[in-house]
């Protein structure tokens, strides 16, 4: 199907406007869309292109079509074909970007952009699990050690092993020095979660559930890993 085989039901979608919200709505979003059923719609109003909303929702088995109605105003609908569950869970959205129309419209849609080039360009060559672990390793560098936790768990959950995660912390003890680490990676969320999953996998634990462990325990209820607006 396309968008002209659902246009004339758009007015009965239900619309869901985000512009100027704070925090990360997003979860309530998605829970909506998982509880629609086949054949019914959502309008999500936002001051930029919801490119992050994309994936998750085609995941859902959504058919998507995206109107631009003025500088700062995109009108995005999202017909469901069919009853899908996603086979990639992502956690964890860039929430933060939702603070940049708050400071300039322009803005915003550069943020979503430039993060849509980043991590969806067919043009990188990295596999997506390995720029995961980069973009990680850098949050820990730079000390935003909640970024570098979401990294992690979307790592794994994405199918990074977690010998590739042992990889990482030895690095990070030989780089950042035996001290630095245990006073400041030890004790952080994002060895937590390291632990979580080595725990686990030695238990002889699936690795889905593992996951799930992972999303409720290093998700966006853990003050400790949430954004923070």
């Amino acid at each position: 199907m396309g968008y002209t085989d659902w246009e004339a039901k758009i007015e009965s979608f239900k619309k869901i406007d985000v512009r100027g919200l704070q925090g990360n709505f997003f979860p309530g979003i998605k829970k909506q869309a998982m509880e629609l059923p086949k054949g019914e719609g959502i309008e999500i109003i936002q001051s930029f292109e919801p490119i992050p909303l994309y994936e998750v929702m085609e995941g859902l088995g959504y058919e998507y079509h995206t109107k631009q109605v003025a500088d700062a105003e995109f009108h995005a609908y999202f017909y469901r074909l069919e009853d899908k569950k996603l086979e990639k869970d992502i956690p964890m959205r860039p929430a933060a970007l939702t603070n940049m129309p708050l400071i300039d419209e322009k803005l915003g849609k550069i943020a979503v952009d430039f993060w849509d080039l980043t991590w969806n360009d067919n043009n990188r060559h990295l596999p997506y699990e390995i720029r995961l672990l980069l973009s990680l390793t850098n949050a820990v560098g730079a000390g935003r050690m909640r970024q570098a936790t979401r990294e992690l768990v979307k790592a794994y959950i994405y199918g990074i092993e977690s010998t590739a995660l042992d990889d990482v912390f030895e690095l990070f003890a030989w780089n950042q020095g035996i001290g630095y680490f245990s006073s400041e990676i030890g004790p952080s969320t994002l060895f937590q979660a390291y632990k979580t999953i080595k725990k686990m996998e030695n238990q002889n634990i699936d690795r889905a559930d593992i996951c799930e462990v992972l999303k409720e325990k290093f998700g966006e209820k853990n003050p400790d890993v949430k954004v923070v607006n």
